[in-house]
Parts: C-alpha cells; structure tokens; sequence
C-alpha cells in the first residue's frame, strides 16, 4: 500500500513538472517574426503618426537588430531615439543617441543626432523657472540645460549650415538667458534669506558666466544692495559704477512728467 502511494506522489510531481515546464516554455509568439524589414519599417512609421511611440520604438528596435548593418538600421536607430523622446524616455533616447553617435560617425544624419540630443535636453529648461512654484533654486540641478547647450554648439561648429542650425542658435540664446536667470533668482533667493556672502557668489557668477544677457542688470543691484548689507562700500560703489556705466538710465525730457509705474492717470 505504501508503494503504491509513492508511485502515486511520484507520477503526481512528474506531471506538476510538465506542467510547470511547459507553462515557462509557453511564450507570446513574435507578430513580427515573418515580417520583412521593410514591413516593420512602415508599420513603425504608422505607429508614429498614431502618436503610439512606446509601440513605435518597439518595432524600430526590433528592425535595427533584423536589418544589422544596413542604411536601415542606421534610420531605424536615428528614429528610436526620436520616438523615445517623444515618449518622454529622456535616458533612453539619450543612450540611443549616443550609441548612434558612436557608431556612425560619418552618417549624414549626425546632424540631426546631436540637434535631438539637444532637443532632448531642452526640455528640462522649463525647470529653470521653477521658482514660480517656491521650490528652493538653490536645490535644482541645471546640468540638462547645459548639456543642450552643447549638443547645439557642437551642431553648429561642425555643420554650420545645417538646417537645423539656425533653431539650434535660437535654442542656444534662450538657454543662456534662461541660465543667467536662473542665477539671479538664486542670487535673490540668498539675498532675501540674509546670506549676503552666497548672493554674491551667484550675482558673480551670472555677471561672468553669461556676459551681455539682459539678467545682468538685477545681478548688478543684487550684487551692489549685497555688498551694502555686509558693510563692503567700496566694492558696493564699483558695482553701481558698472551698473550705471552699462545700464544707465533713460532720460526724461524737459517738458514732460514723469509718472509712476502704479498711477493710470
């Protein structure tokens, strides 16, 4: 009796096994495993124009490992990195892009691979106006504003006349004003909190970073009212001197009145 209560138990795990095994060996079969390259490519295209990008990158991955070593390859890559971005996958993107970079060195398409590269981390220049929202600036992180900036720069020194060159010079002033922005507002972050000494910092490093943007202007004051606050007269008179030797003020004619800025009438 006890025999056959084993061999019972035995054929019992035995098939439990089968099943189990089985089951792991039961994977979703490949819809696009018969598909000719060209039919992944198309049907990737109408992926994007459907506004499915997780499922359009999907497929370009799938044609970059089937047409290895091919021009198609090269686009399904270059166009990846495009669908990713637009699925907001920022490090994926980045990595295909610089994969791509890599690999292609002399592909006509490079140009477009470090405008994508900037246009990926531009976004995150909305960051810079975080202060609308009273998030401490001295805690925000500015390293994708500047990495954009570079993917431009280094699009416009090798391929000047690119077509994407002139938005990339476009992008390249909004980052820098949006940069010296952001560093007076941190300047004026200090200044209000009584940190006159880390105010400074930040007027001076607007001042020499970002030379000639129109956020000059405030750092000069901040950096002026600082040096005031902390008893540095001197240094407080050499910075309205360049204040006023750069930004002096308008004029107002003889004959008219000067109103203010809160009287309608």
């Amino acid at each position: 009796m006890l025999n056959i209560r084993l061999s019972v138990l035995a054929l019992t795990l035995v098939g439990f096994a089968v099943t189990l095994l089985s089951g792991c060996s039961s994977t979703p079969a490949d819809p696009t495993a018969a598909w000719a390259p060209e039919k992944i490519y198309s049907e990737a295209r109408d992926e994007m124009g459907a506004g499915a990008w997780d499922r359009a990158a999907m497929l370009f991955d799938k044609l970059e490992g089937r047409a290895a070593g091919t021009p198609l390859a090269q686009q399904a890559q270059i166009e990846k990195a495009y669908a990713q971005y637009r699925a907001t996958e920022k490090i994926q993107a980045l990595a295909t892009l610089d994969r791509f970079l890599k690999l292609h060195p002399a592909s006509p398409a490079v140009d477009y691979a470090l405008y994508l590269k900037g246009l990926v981390n531009f976004n995150d220049n909305l960051g810079l106006f975080s202060f609308l929202t009273k998030q401490d600036l001295s805690e925000r992180d500015q390293k994708a504003a500047k990495d954009s900036f570079e993917s431009f720069k280094e699009l416009i020194a090798r391929f000047p006349d690119s077509k994407y060159a002139a938005d990339a010079r476009q992008r390249m002033t909004y980052i820098v004003n949006s940069l010296a922005s952001y560093e007076v507002h941190v300047a004026r972050f200090y200044y209000r909190k009584g940190a006159y000494v880390a105010a400074v910092n930040r007027a001076q490093l607007a001042i020499t970073d970002y030379p000639g943007v129109p956020a000059i202007k405030e750092a000069l004051e901040i950096l002026a009212m600082s040096y005031a606050a902390l008893g540095m007269e001197e240094l407080r008179a050499d910075s309205l001197r360049v204040l006023e030797t750069n930004f002096p003020k308008p004029i107002t004619p003889p004959n008219s009145k000067s109103t203010a800025w809160w009287k309608f009438w």
